[in-house]
C-alpha cells in the first residue's frame, strides 16, 4: 500500500436544527441559527484550508442542510456519501465508516450528530493540543468543527491514533481559534 502522509479527519456536528410538531427526528430541518451558522463553519474550513476531498454526511435532513451550506463556502467539489449508518451511530460505529475510507482520500469531513461525533473524537485523541482538547472535552455545540491529523492509514484508525490539531465554533471562531 502506498505511503502518502498523514491524513485529516474533520469532525463536523451539523448546525443547529428546528424541532417542528410532528416532524420525524430524521426529517428535521435547520432552524435560523444553523441556516447562519453552517456558511460560517464552511468559510472557515475554506480558510483553514482543510477543504475535504471526500464528505460522509448523515442521511438525516439536518446534516444534508449543512452540507449544502458547508459546500457553497468552498472552492472545490469533493465526492459526498450520504451514510445512513453516521445517523444515531455511536464512537465505535463512525470509526468504523471511517475505517472503509478508501487510502487515496486524504482530507475526509464526517457530518454528524451528538454525541457521537464528541466521543469520536475524545476516543480517537492520543496527543495534540491540550488546549485544543480541553475546548472539544467540555463543549461540542453545533457548527463545532474539530480537525485531527491521522498518521496512519484509515483503516487502522483507532483509538488514541489521531491527534486533534483544530477546534472552531463558527459564531465564536474569533475566541476559540
Amino acid at each position: 500500500m502506498p505511503t502518502y502522509g498523514a491524513a485529516r479527519l474533520i469532525v463536523l456536528r451539523h448546525a443547529k436544527s428546528a424541532r417542528p410538531d410532528g416532524v420525524p427526528d430524521h426529517q428535521r430541518p435547520l432552524a435560523g441559527r444553523g441556516r447562519r451558522d453552517a456558511p460560517a463553519a464552511g468559510r472557515w474550513l475554506r480558510e483553514a484550508h482543510c477543504v475535504p476531498d471526500l464528505v460522509i454526511c448523515s442521511t438525516a435532513r439536518r446534516t444534508r442542510q449543512t452540507w449544502d451550506l458547508v459546500a457553497a463556502q468552498l472552492d472545490a467539489s469533493p465526492e459526498v456519501v450520504f451514510e445512513p449508518r453516521v445517523y444515531e451511530a455511536s464512537a465505535s460505529a463512525l470509526a468504523a465508516v471511517v475505517r472503509d475510507v478508501p487510502e487515496r482520500r486524504r482530507t475526509v469531513l464526517l457530518i454528524g450528530h451528538q454525541p457521537g461525533v464528541q466521543d469520536l473524537v475524545l476516543s480517537l485523541v492520543g496527543g495534540g493540543d491540550d488546549e485544543v482538547l480541553a475546548r472539544a472535552r467540555a463543549k461540542f455545540p453545533t457548527s463545532a468543527v474539530a480537525v485531527l491529523v491521522v498518521p496512519s492509514a484509515w483503516a487502522q484508525l483507532a483509538p488514541g491514533t489521531a491527534a486533534l490539531v483544530d477546534f472552531a465554533v463558527p459564531r465564536g471562531i474569533a475566541a476559540t481559534r
